[in-house]
């Protein structure tokens, strides 16, 4: 939750947030301590804005916390009578529609990185999951997607209609990249060395088991590195174990300097069972293999930017990195082929004018 600034540690307009929430809702620089790794608040606080933390609010679901949170966040937003609420991710973003319909916010806006319900899941949750989307719709705005195929997904499920529905740049700041010398340097690793890697958090979504797999398909001088933490850490690792890599796996947890790693990737992998569009993918400028899942395929063309495969699928996984691997000036055609594609469509101004378009806007919920 980050609410404009310049009104004061604890201001919003028109009244201020009672001490009695102080235990539900941390504050400027209380809500960083203990923050998440990779979490943007103390960006946001660094930038200027005020921000703040809501304890009660996991990813997981906790009925005790979500109406813990679904409370707080009602009382903060009727408190500061904001004039926008836009939220992100399913359970953040429910929880913040509802409360911010109840009291009334004149405008609510809401970014689709990806949805809630997948087809690996059963079929009465992502039944129950669309339904709950559509009824949060109804709530809605504004709709904003990461891309195309994401778009059309929310379009085609009937949780969005398509006049309220914007296809939204990810905002990836121009990076200077060191070489790939540099790079296998922080990384301990001889030029040489043949080398496939991604960036992701270790959870289901990202499927470590199957990048794992594909992995140890290659030939025994192929080094896999994964870098970024999460749950599954140890059943990835001990999977690496189960295959024998372990000598050629490198995890290296969560890192501040990925822009500086990616160029020792000889080709990047993502093994995603359902995806947005992860700005990873933008900022690699290396030969990229990904699964066909949601708007991957705005980054990846297959054939000109890279390949694509089904998700699920480690065996095409490990036969389109090898077919990189063994084809070094393909992988680098597509990698050009990339950079051309990307131009300037990720940009902050991009990200700016279509914002600006959604906070401004005619489109109104029904």
């Amino acid at each position: 939750m980050v609410p404009p600034a310049g009104r004061g540690e604890r201001s919003r307009r028109g009244g201020s947030a009672e001490r009695d929430v102080a235990e539900e809702v941390l504050f400027g620089a209380d809500a960083l301590k203990d923050a998440p790794p990779g979490d943007l608040l103390a960006a946001a606080h660094g930038a200027g804005l005020e921000v703040a933390r809501l304890p009660a609010l996991v990813p997981a679901p906790s009925p005790r916390r979500d109406r813990s949170a679904l409370h707080t966040l009602t009382r903060l937003l009727a408190e500061g009578e904001f004039d926008i609420v836009h939220t992100h991710t399913a359970k953040a973003g429910a929880l913040a529609r509802t409360a911010a319909a109840r009291v009334g916010v004149p405008r609510i806006v809401h970014t689709f990185h990806g949805f809630p319900f997948h087809e690996f899941q059963p079929r009465w949750r992502r039944t129950a999951y669309v339904q709950a989307e559509r009824w949060l719709g109804r709530r809605t705005d504004v709709f904003l997607a990461v891309g195309s195929a994401v778009a059309a997904e929310a379009v085609r499920r009937k949780l969005a209609t398509a006049e309220r529905m914007r296809t939204i740049p990810a905002a990836v700041d121009p990076v200077s990249y060191p070489s790939r010398d540099q790079a296998r340097r922080r990384l301990g690793l001889p030029s040489g060395v043949p080398l496939v890697g991604t960036v992701g958090r270790v959870d289901h979504q990202k499927a470590p088991e199957d990048f794992v797999a594909a992995v140890a398909e290659q030939n025994d001088d192929v080094f896999g590195v994964w870098i970024g933490d999460g749950p599954l850490r140890e059943r990835m690792l001990a999977r690496v174990r189960r295959f024998g890599i372990q000598d050629r796996f490198c995890w290296l947890g969560h890192r501040d300097d990925v822009a500086e790693l990616l160029p020792a990737f000889d080709v990047f992998a993502l093994a995603s069972r359902y995806e947005g569009v992860p700005c990873v993918l933008i900022e690699a400028a290396v030969p990229l293999v990904a699964t066909a899942v949601n708007a991957v395929s705005d980054v990846v063309v297959p054939g000109e930017t890279g390949l694509l495969v089904p998700p699920g699928q480690p065996r095409q996984l490990a036969a389109a990195i090898g077919y990189l691997l063994d084809r070094p000036a393909e992988g680098r055609r597509m990698a050009e082929g990339a950079r051309a594609w990307i131009g300037d469509r990720f940009t902050p101004q991009a990200l700016g004018a279509v914002l600006a378009d959604a906070y401004r806007g005619p489109q109104r919920r029904p």
